[in-house]
């Protein structure tokens, strides 16, 4: 190990989501049984099909060890009282839950059983390491409680003569984010949270799609990462929460609008993976089984509604094949068309409409499609396969639940994702946990894969990815205290340091080198009150920069522009602007500087512009400093922004068949300066 770890100070593997924290967990027990270590405790969330999943993968890569009696592999559940002396001085590796009673018989065994054995050199590996580590939550009451699981764990790494801690995570924020030490509210208790000593990247090779692909290769025109996403509309959300037949009457499963993208979702699901298998087949290759999830509500009320929903749109389309064929042509042809887009670019095999379509009717004939509601432990441990896998028992299998989907459940061929969960306050960890989508995917599934959540939570999963981003660099780099700096604005409108564990995730701005921020889904307010304003802004803009070449100003005369900018738009239609964080993060960068033209900014002036509100894919337009057949500005905002930040300031007509009011308006771009440190910026604090 890199150094000596402390019950206070463990290591950490930091991997991320689906990407292999397991093997290299695994690798590392071995590794540690190789240099001394006696027995390997690995704790696991706690449900029964990741302690499953964790127990049957160790026995099987420890399978020849075990068989030659040099390591026991146990469930701490089934852990025998009568074990000889000859296994006990074997190597121990003991899988356990992160439950109380899992953890009573694990310390039962270790002090009471087998006394010897707390002597020994001991290695515990807490994976999902911030699942019941963090050590304190709010209650209804709002008050602050000890996690008694997280205080079972601290106790027992306490007691234990000769322990080292590894912690296994993707989502290590609740850890590093901490206070060193937390005083209970009420109480004379002193809890000091779990913090790493050292944290080790777990490697993430090129197959990995994460994060980078969703929110970054997307923005690709030629990308098939650029078709996954499909918006849906909250109203839909709002359906599927419980029966109301006043929004939505079952019996109009095919044609409503009101379930528009679940509909479509299902379609693509079934059309996309008729095209898998039909590749597949046409390959000569095993023909394999997809799965798709719906994930939007905790409660079970709601599970059993959506899942009566997806019931009845089986049961019509079993209907429709011979009663209304040409509902069911136009069904398949609809989605047959949105998978085409994603292959095409792709360039693989692409079976023709109608051999899709005969298939689609043979799959819904023969009963290929099987829907399967999950909404506790015990539905899931029926449904496990040897292996602790969500078994795919159909080509087509839809699952159906709320938070036992989450980490810790394998779901293979995952080929479709309806997500849902809207909460008031957006917990990074657990965000970025329900990406499902997240592993090793084959380029032919990611083709036929569709992505479907609200505008503003993909809007917000886009700045977790950011931040995950930003912390991740950060530990590149060689820690994280040093590497992200978090800043907010106080009462008095002074940019102050906040503290990293109040964040609200979705009142968060990430500043790195060369990032553009910029209002996206505004709209305008009419000509008739803007007017005045618009000229009072021109005028304004024409004085600071009266021709296209970048100047250098004031940063109060760019704030000043901002602010008249802001006045321009309409914050009861479309998306937010959240000018707060664009006003401060301006601010903060032109004046946190070493350079020369501290409190300065670049402005780059571009008038004429006719850029349309939204684009041909039905997304909101974001590039406006990208036009075609012209300079890009934000190749020349990057020549300027070395040390001070550059504000593109984009004159656009503003035309009504563009989708804007038949008004002139300006829409700002700020670019970070190149040698920006990664900030975070917070617009409100989680008090």
């Amino acid at each position: 190990m890199k150094m000596e770890t402390t019950v206070d100070r463990p290591g950490m593997l930091l991997g991320k989501i689906q990407s292999g924290k397991t093997r290299t967990f695994i690798g590392a027990t071995a590794l540690s049984f190789d240099n001394g270590y006696d027995i390997t405790i690995v704790l696991t969330k706690g449900t029964r099909a990741l302690a499953q999943q964790t127990y049957e993968r160790l026995k099987t890569e420890f399978d020849d060890f075990k068989y030659d009696d040099v390591v026991q592999i146990f469930d701490i559940m089934s852990l025998p009282d009568n074990l000889a002396n000859y296994e006990l001085d074997q190597k121990l590796l003991i899988v356990a839950k992160k439950q109380k009673d899992n953890l009573s018989r694990l310390k039962k065994a270790l002090f009471e059983t087998y006394p010897m054995l707390a002597g020994r050199k001991i290695l515990i590996i807490d994976d999902e390491a911030d699942f019941a580590s963090v050590g304190f939550s709010k209650t209804n009451r709002e008050t602050t409680e000890i996690n008694k699981i997280a205080g079972q764990i601290d106790d027992l790494r306490k007691e234990l003569s000769d322990c080292d801690f590894l912690q296994v995570t993707a989502t290590p924020y609740s850890l590093y984010l901490q206070p060193e030490t937390l005083r209970v509210d009420g109480s004379n208790i002193e809890f000091k949270p779990v913090k790493p000593a050292f944290t080790e990247l777990v490697p993430v090779p090129d197959a990995y799609i994460g994060g980078d692909y969703y929110f970054e290769e997307s923005e690709e025109d030629d990308s098939i990462a650029s078709y996954i996403y499909e918006s849906i509309e909250l109203d839909e959300l709002h359906v599927l929460k419980k029966q109301d037949r006043r929004r939505f009457k079952i019996e109009e499963a095919l044609t409503s609008y009101k379930i528009k993208s679940l509909r479509n979702a299902v379609l693509n699901f079934i059309v996309g993976g008729v095209i898998r298998q039909n590749q597949e087949k046409h390959s000569g290759n095993r023909l394999k089984k997809y799965s798709f999830i719906v994930h939007t509500e905790q409660a079970k009320q709601a599970h059993e509604w959506q899942e009566e929903i997806v019931i009845e749109l089986k049961e019509q389309l079993r209907m429709i094949v011979d009663e209304d064929p040409v509902l069911l042509s136009r069904l398949i042809r609809a989605s047959y068309e949105n998978m085409k887009q994603s292959l095409l670019v792709l360039d693989r095999y692409l079976p023709d409409y109608e051999e899709v379509k005969q298939d689609v009717i043979t799959a819904i004939r023969r009963d290929f499609l099987m829907i399967t509601k999950v909404n506790s432990e015990k539905d899931v441990n029926q449904l496990l396969d040897d292996t602790g896998q969500l078994k795919l028992r159909t080509p087509l299998n839809i699952f159906i639940g709320g938070q036992i989907l989450d980490r810790g459940i394998t779901i293979g061929n995952l080929i479709g994702f309806y997500y849902g969960r809207n909460p008031k306050t957006f917990q990074q960890d657990t965000v970025l946990q329900h990406s499902r989508m997240f592993g090793y995917r084959p380029l032919e599934d990611l083709a036929v894969t569709r992505f479907y959540t609200t505008k503003s939570i993909y809007d917000v999963m886009e700045k977790i990815h950011e931040f995950d981003s930003a912390l991740r660099n950060a530990f590149e780099k060689g820690g994280q205290e040093k590497g992200v700096v978090f800043i907010q604005k106080d009462t008095k409108n002074q940019l102050i340091p906040c503290s990293p564990n109040k964040l609200l995730l979705s009142k968060t701005t990430t500043l790195k080198p060369y990032k553009r921020i910029l209002p996206i889904g505004f709209q305008t307010g009419y000509k008739t009150y803007i007017t005045d304003k618009i000229n009072k802004l021109d005028s304004n803009v024409n004085q600071i920069a009266p021709n296209e070449e970048p100047v250098l100003v004031d940063i109060e005369e760019a704030l000043k522009v901002v602010n008249q900018i802001k006045d321009t738009f309409d914050t009861r239609v479309g998306e937010t602007w959240d000018e707060k964080a664009f006003i401060s993060s301006l601010e903060y960068l032109s004046r946190n500087t070493d350079s020369q033209h501290k409190g300065k900014v670049w402005i780059i002036v571009r008038k004429g512009r006719n850029i349309g509100r939204i684009r041909q894919d039905g997304r909101y337009e974001d590039a406006p400093d990208t036009p075609k057949g012209s300079t890009s500005e934000l190749r020349i905002a990057k020549q300027f922004a070395t040390d001070i930040p550059a504000l593109i300031l984009l004159r656009q007509n503003g035309d009504e068949e563009k989708g804007w009011r038949g008004c002139p308006f300006w829409w700002p771009v700020l670019v970070t300066p190149g040698n920006t440190q990664t900030v975070i910026f917070a617009s409100e604090a989680n008090e």
